[in-house]
């Protein structure tokens, strides 16, 4: 008797045990298509952590698959000199927008708005700014803008009110001739 109960209570707790752990499989992060193109890019930011270009490119896979947390740290834990490059932190805005952190987002677009101002002045700006990165971060700047003054945190949980920010911060058009 005591070797049948001890079968049994043991049978028991690996039951319980299976029963506890579920019946759903593990499920990939990112979607199916993507893993590839993404595992290559992680791997390029850790065999060249200091290369600006491979974590932009890094953090843009990351959104491009809709995982905006993934490119945040990304980002926040890049070397000082990546971090602060105006391309990584033109995507770091996207990241942030589409975490809903519209405030934070309008900072780090104005940021970069006036390191490539001197753009427009034909004058040295700092490495990677160029008409289309300046003209895209005003644009992203003005919407979020609107955004941020009419109370919206998040523009993806406020669909309508996102609307009437774009349409009023892209009511004007505006021309650089260089």
């Amino acid at each position: 008797m005591g070797l049948r109960t001890y079968g049994v209570a043991v049978l028991s707790a690996a039951a319980t045990l299976w029963a506890m752990s579920g019946t759903q499989k593990e499920r990939p992060v990112l979607a199916s298509t993507e893993p590839e193109r993404v595992r290559a890019l992680e791997f390029s930011a850790a065999a060249h952590p200091e290369s600006v270009e491979a974590t932009r490119a890094l953090a843009q896979a990351y959104l491009d698959v809709r995982q905006p947390g993934l490119a945040i740290v990304l980002v926040g834990g890049a070397a000082p000199a990546v971090h602060d490059d105006v391309r990584v932190q033109h995507v770091f805005a996207r990241a942030l927008v589409d975490e809903g952190r519209d405030e934070e987002a309008l900072a780090v677009e104005g940021d970069v708005v006036s390191r490539c101002r001197p753009v427009t002045e034909g004058a040295p700006a700092p490495v990677g700014c160029d008409g289309v990165l300046l003209a895209s971060a005003m644009r992203r700047r003005d919407i979020l803008g609107e955004l941020v003054s009419l109370g919206v945190e998040d523009a993806q949980a406020h669909p309508e009110m996102s609307l009437v920010a774009y349409q009023k911060a892209t009511r004007e058009a505006r021309v650089m001739l260089q």
